[in-house]
């Protein structure tokens, strides 16, 4: 089944996201080249696709998963936690209609 990961990003997240976002990118990279990827991407602080010093407020992964405990596994496992990124993170389950 699919879950949608909706992560909320602390102020001025920025520079943490750059710090470890290689290691970030490539876990989504692992969950693509697997085929359980649908849909991955930040949330532009302001209304273009490069916010530049504006950063972003959040991220959106959805992804196929066992169950949901291993979906709340995994969202925990991100670097981007580690490094403080989030401020919060959702995972529920998640049903492609279209």
């Amino acid at each position: 089944m699919y879950y949608a990961i909706i992560s909320e990003d602390v102020k001025d997240s920025l520079p943490k996201r750059q710090s470890v976002r290689p290691a970030h990118l490539q876990r989504l990279t692992d969950l693509s080249e697997a085929g359980r990827l649908l849909i991955a991407g930040p949330h532009p602080a302001v209304d273009t696709d490069d916010p530049g010093a504006a950063g972003f407020t959040g991220s959106l992964v959805v992804a196929e998963f066992a169950s949901l405990a291993a979906a709340q596994e995994w969202a925990e496992a991100d670097p981007y936690m580690a490094a403080g990124v989030y401020a919060s993170v959702i995972v529920k389950p998640f049903k492609k209609v279209f």
